[in-house]
Formats: C-alpha cells, structure tokens, sequence
C-alpha cells in the first residue's frame, strides 16, 4: 500500500491506494475461476458497478473534479501545484508527466512515428494524424452553430466564428491594424518589414506569401487551371474565373449605398465610390494633381516622364494611353462604331458621338463669362474667349504669321506648301 499526502492551504488530503491492485479492480462482474469450474458473483453486475463507482470516485481537492484512477487525480493535481518534474534535455522545457515529455522531444528529433496509410504523410502527435485523415475521409465534425458551416478541425472552427462575433484579437505594432486570424497577422507584418521569403525560381521575383508564389508561377508555366463551363475561358485563380462568369450571369452583388448603382467586382465598387467622396488618393509628386483612380495617375505621369509605351504598327506614332491608341488606329482601319440614333451619322470616338448628338437637342451647356454666348462643347468656347484676350497660340514656322485656332493656322500652311486649303478637317485640330 502507498500513502500519498496532498495539502491545499489548510487542509490535508490522506489517499491510500495500491496502484497495482487499483488496475486489477477494473475487473468487477467478471467471473472468478476455480480450477476447471467458473463460478460467478451472486449480486447483480448492476450493483456490483454502481458500488465501485463509489468506491473508485477520487475528487480533485482543489477543483472537485472526479477521477476513476487515483494515478490520474495525481498527475491533474499537479495543474494546481505547477510541479513540471520533467525537463527536456535540449531546451530545458519542463513537463507534467512522462509523456508530453516524450512527445516534445520529438521537436528536436524530428520523430514522426504516426503515418497515413493513405498519402504516406507522417506526424509527431496521434491526434494531428486523425485530424488530417478527415481530409481523406471528408469527415467535418465541427459545426457552426450561427450557420452551419463545417469544418474538419476545431481551430478552423474557432477562426470561423470570428466572422460572426467580429472579433479580431490580433494585432499589428507597427500599424494598429487587427486580423481575426494570427497567420494572417503575420503574413501582414511582412509589409512593414519588407521580408518576402518566397522566390520565384524563373525570374527571382519575391513574394511575401507562399500562396501568391504559386499563382504567380503559372504566368510561366502558363498554368489555367480554372475553366468557365459557358465560354471554355480558362483562368490562372479560382477567384478570378468567379469574377469572370458574373459577364454570363449578370450578378452584380456590389452596391453603393449612395446611388445605388451596382458592380460585379469590389474594386470596382470603391472606385465609384470616390466619386461621391472626391477622395483623390494618388497625387502627382511633380504637379500636386490628385486622381481617384491609379490606371489615371499613372497615365498622367507619363506626361512628365515622356514615356509613350504604346505603339501604333501602322503609322510608328506611340501614345501615352492604350486607348487613346485604339481610337488613333481608327484612323487607319476607318472604323467608326458609334453611330448617331437621329441621323445616322457614325464617329470613330464615344466623345465625339456625344458633342454631336447636342445638337439635335440644341443643348449648348458651355457660355461665355465675357460676353454670355452659348456653345455646344467647351472646346469652342475655349476657342472663343481667345476674340475678348486677343490670345494667338498657333504660329506659322514659314512666315511667322499667328492664329487664334489650330485648323486656321494648318489651313494656311497649306499656302505654303502648295495645297488645297479645304482638305483639313476642322474636327481632327480643334
């Protein structure tokens, strides 16, 4: 028999118990051999268990939790107490019992003695290896009790609610920012501290991210594995073919609070949004000009850098916008898709369509500060105010000679050169 002593402040707990018969007790109702000859108890197996319930019940003193085994009451009590008697070696970390020792070392030897008979992927810990045999099995325990989503991992769970209670208990020094989740946290940081760990093996581009590295490496595998089962159009990202087969559905789940008009994209969404706000985010560090979208703010940049990337294959001539070149390439094909719903009249430019469909509404939105004199674009009425300030831009190099408009002065090149002065048009200079 063993004596074991537990103290609790003020009181002392006297537990007297023999380990090894405490195994064999577990054994009440089987039957007791005699020879060749079996004889069972005479009380009922009922009784006989719900008296060594009694017997066995063993109550924590500190928390009154109950044990059957006394050998597991001792290693609970030593939560209470903080005895660690187990030290790992390598570190120094200390344990409640034996095992959790054993299992820890594990970290520094590199064990992984529980293997998937399924993948062959080996872990260090029994419970890691049945968790991740419900990626096998499809097996999702845990449920969302707000909406019944499922999951195959109590801590995924657990990050899921985050969702609807809006907790997010992690957050960032440097910024403030919080995140539900931790990983998520750290993936943040790396913007702070420019670490991007992931390299890309074809051109050495970096990434902070494991998951972006991989979808970036697909631009040289030429990888889509995201197929739209309407058109066949494939897709490098499965978030990206969703966004796509809104054009075939017609969803547009975005809306804005403040006109109400509706986007496919989010993105989308918060550039409209900057119309009502006039937020202008991207500021040109050359002219202090402000712009609500960055495709325009670097478009405009391009003015003081001189840069025309985009080039004209018919005619050598570059432009600073893609779509300013597409209009320009009109010119050569002499497309002209937009067509006037009154007369019939087409144009190779949106703008132009809309300038010239004013004038069957005899709209003039654009007058003169000087004199009060109505015009349909404020092209003209730019040209115009030049007759009250005298203004001349337009200088002939031949002879000097300056005008108040650029049509009037290529009319009068054309002197110069010899040619027919009717065959500029006055919608391609003003």
């Amino acid at each position: 028999m063993t004596s074991v002593k537990l103290e609790d402040c003020s009181q002392t707990l006297e537990l007297n118990v023999n380990i090894k018969d405490e195994e064999e007790e577990e054994k009440i109702g089987k039957s007791v051999s005699h020879g060749d000859h079996v004889e069972t108890f005479s009380t009922s197996r009922e009784q006989q268990q719900e008296d060594h319930r009694a017997k066995r019940s063993h109550p924590c003193p500190h928390c009154e939790e109950i044990f059957p085994f006394l050998s597991k009451l001792k290693i609970h009590i030593k939560i209470h107490t903080g005895e660690n008697p187990y030290s790992c070696t390598n570190c120094g970390k200390r344990f409640t019992t034996s095992q959790s020792l054993t299992v820890h070392q594990r970290v520094h030897t590199g064990e992984k003695p529980y293997s998937c008979s399924l993948c062959g992927k080996r872990f260090s810990q029994q419970i890691h290896l049945q968790t991740h045999q419900h990626v096998h099995t499809g097996v999702k325990p845990y449920s969302c009790s707000e909406c019944g989503k499922r999951f195959s991992q109590q801590f995924h769970l657990q990050i899921h609610q985050h969702v609807h209670t809006g907790v997010k208990p992690y957050s960032c020094s440097d910024c403030g920012k919080t995140f539900s989740r931790l990983d998520t946290l750290k993936t943040h940081e790396r913007i702070h501290t420019g670490n991007n760990p992931y390299s890309c093996t074809d051109c050495g581009k970096t990434f902070s991210r494991l998951d972006t590295l991989k979808i970036h490496e697909r631009i040289h595998t030429g990888e889509n594995p995201y197929s739209c089962t309407d058109c066949g159009k494939s897709f490098t990202t499965s978030g990206t073919l969703i966004i796509h087969q809104r054009v075939h559905t017609g969803e547009k789940p975005y809306s804005c609070s403040g006109c109400e008009k509706r986007f496919s994209q989010h993105i989308h969404l918060q550039k409209h949004k900057r119309l009502h706000t006039g937020e202008k985010p991207y500021c040109c560090s050359d002219c202090g000009k402000g712009f609500s979208q960055q495709n325009h703010f670097k478009s405009h940049q391009r003015i003081h850098t001189g840069e025309k990337p985009y080039c004209c294959s018919e005619c050598g001539k570059s432009f600073i916008r893609l779509e300013i070149l597409k209009c320009h390439q009109r010119i050569h094909t002499g497309e002209k898709p937009y067509c006037c719903s009154d007369c019939g009249k087409s144009f190779s430019q949106l703008g132009n369509l809309k300038t010239h469909q004013l004038i069957h509404k005899g709209e003039k939105p654009y007058s003169c500060s000087d004199c009060g004199k109505c015009f349909t674009t404020s092209t003209d009425v730019k040209v115009h105010k030049r007759a009250h300030t005298g203004e001349k831009p337009y200088y002939c190099s031949d002879c000097g000679k300056s005008f108040a408009r650029l049509y009037t002065l290529k009319t009068h090149q054309s002197i110069h050169k010899g040619e027919k002065p009717n065959q500029f048009s006055q919608t391609n200079y003003d």
